[in-house]
């Protein structure tokens, strides 16, 4: 576990009537967005989301959120509010109920649809309050607000904070579309009059921060989907996030406009799209739906949506593109894959797009068309908010650092303080006391790492070994010395993997093991841990002057 600031000691208990806050992932990284919010000895967690590895982590399915931080006072939470169903931001919450089953849950109708779909996965059952816009909510000590916000998915919710100590706003992932396909905009009217009431901390998605101009409308990619449907003979197969209700009611209507059948691919897809359509969320025609397992009664006019836009490898568009999918992609099919790289993800998406290209299909992406648009407010529109809000302390959320760092530049651009804008990292902590706002330390916060069942075993340390099995190898050595003289009865042996696998080349390296073993026994020194020590220095010494490279080695030695 990492300290996030050596230089900030441990805060102060908070003092009465404060409001403290700590965030435990989403600064500085995309994903894993977890805030905790402070007062009167109760505990508010806003969101509680998952990041997905890089590859430099392999074998990592998901990256948590820090739960050190609050393990201790789980009773004291009085809530977990989700601003929207994003895997980011409500992925982890199955690890945190595993910890306490009863916190409540407060999201709006097709948040608590997803989170709740998820948990029984995880056979949890929650305990959900439902909330939407223009709510007020007492929860424990905390008085929330809910404001609609515009996203890539629907119902998504701005919290608004009050306590003794200030109000904050916390935007949770937002733009302005003006044109949106279900007509709910981001309520402009409501900022502007909590910024004419006055708010002290604005927590702002910062994702876009450094894109200048305003985000395209979701409704500008319509043209695109018309003219790649209009021109395409076979199928047609889009893969996009499985929670993008608005971009697949886009790919439904284009379908219908177009006389295709459309079937959805995958668990999660066809899980969310069910929730989506039972709610009001999607709007799908009449029979236009068939069962993917009934494909080879359809001729070639259908469109399949599914997951894997980001390359995932168990995702049904990557298994397409290795050819180990029941639908085989071939010419004259195009893929379209509807969504952003998420960073970290470029390498596996190319592949994918390489393997599909290889099998003959037309591959449409966002590098080469209009296939996607954010869902996050560029810097445009992130000035409009902070003339309309007008805050007195800004928090840049959810970005990387470049993102926290452009947001920063555009609040104080607008006239807020460069004094009082907090670029921070997860773990440090803010407090907010009678409507100011400061920096009082830093508390343990790292990687939380999911492996298969293991959660939390994996550390750093574990994937460096991982990463130089993948890219260095492996030598063992194992010899075998007469416990009396010291002197080797047996080896040294010596194998190796994902090295060079021809044992004569160790030959000249076993020579000055045997050379070193006997100039240790002969200094006095004779323990099999100390003996192995030299065994591994010999090895290591030898490799990486031979062949510069430096495997993981095993060495072992036995006393007989």
């Amino acid at each position: 576990m990492n300290h996030p600031h050596p230089d900030l000691g441990t805060p102060s208990p908070l003092v009465e009537n404060g409001l403290r806050i700590v965030a435990l992932g989403g600064l500085a990284e995309i994903g894993r967005n977890m805030t905790v919010f402070e007062t009167k000895g109760k505990l508010l967690i806003i969101d509680c989301g998952v990041l997905f590895p890089e590859e430099n982590q392999p074998g990592i399915d998901l990256i948590l959120p820090d739960f050190s931080y609050i393990r201790d006072r789980l009773h004291d939470v009085v809530g977990i509010v989700l601003t929207h169903g994003h895997e980011d931001h409500i992925g982890a919450v199955p690890y945190l109920l595993r910890e306490r089953g009863d916190i409540p849950i407060y999201g709006s109708a097709l948040t608590l649809a997803f989170i709740t779909a998820k948990l029984k996965e995880h056979r949890i059952s929650p305990l959900t309050r439902e909330v939407r816009e223009g709510q007020g909510e007492d929860v424990g000590p905390f008085e929330l607000n809910f404001v609609a916000v515009n996203h890539s998915i629907p119902d998504a919710l701005a919290i608004v904070i009050t306590t003794a100590a200030g109000t904050v706003l916390h935007t949770g992932d937002f733009k302005m579309d003006q044109l949106p396909l279900d007509g709910r905009i981001t309520d402009l009217r409501t900022f502007a009059r909590l910024g004419e009431e006055g708010v002290d901390l604005f927590l702002v998605d910062s994702t876009n921060a450094d894109v200048p101009g305003f985000t395209a409308s979701e409704r500008e990619i319509m043209p695109t989907l018309d003219r790649v449907f209009r021109s395409t003979k076979r199928r047609i197969i889009v893969a996009s996030f499985s929670s993008h209700v608005h971009r697949i009611q886009q790919v439904i209507d284009t379908a219908a406009a177009h006389n295709r059948k459309v079937a959805f691919i995958g668990r999660s897809m066809v899980r969310n799209m069910g929730i989506a359509s039972d709610l009001g969320f999607l709007n799908i025609p009449a029979n236009i739906l068939f069962d993917a397992r009934e494909l080879d009664a359809f001729d070639d006019n259908v469109v399949l949506i599914c997951t894997g836009s980001q390359g995932e490898p168990m995702a049904a568009l990557s298994r397409m593109a290795n050819g180990d999918h029941q639908i085989r992609v071939g010419a004259g099919d195009t893929v379209i894959l509807a969504s952003s790289l998420i960073p970290g993800n470029e390498n596996s998406v190319f592949r994918v797009i390489n393997e599909l290209t290889r099998f003959g299909a037309t591959v449409v992406h966002k590098a080469n068309a209009m296939v996607h648009v954010s869902g996050h407010a560029a810097a445009g529109e992130l000035l409009y908010c902070y003339n309309i809000v007008k805050p007195k302390y800004v928090m840049p959320v959810h970005g990387e650092w470049r993102h926290l760092k452009a947001n920063a530049e555009l609040a104080i651009a607008s006239g807020v303080p460069r004094e009082n804008t907090l670029i921070i990292e997860n773990g440090v902590v803010v407090d907010l006391v009678d409507h100011v706002a400061q920096i009082v330390g830093a508390v343990p916060c790292g990687f939380v790492f999911v492996d298969g069942q293991s959660i939390g075993d994996i550390t750093e340390s574990s994937l460096k070994d991982r990463r130089i099995l993948g890219e260095e190898g492996f030598i063992s050595c194992v010899v075998v010395i007469d416990s009396q003289s010291g002197k080797i009865v047996a080896g040294p042996d010596i194998h190796a993997r994902g090295f060079a696998e021809d044992e004569a080349l160790f030959d000249g390296v076993k020579v000055d093991i045997e050379k070193a073993l006997a100039s240790a026994v002969h200094e006095g020194i004779n323990g099999t841990h100390q003996l192995a020590q030299v065994v591994r220095r010999t090895i290591g010494s030898w490799v990486g002057s031979k062949h510069r490279r430096r495997p993981m080695i095993v060495p072992l030695v036995i006393e007989v």
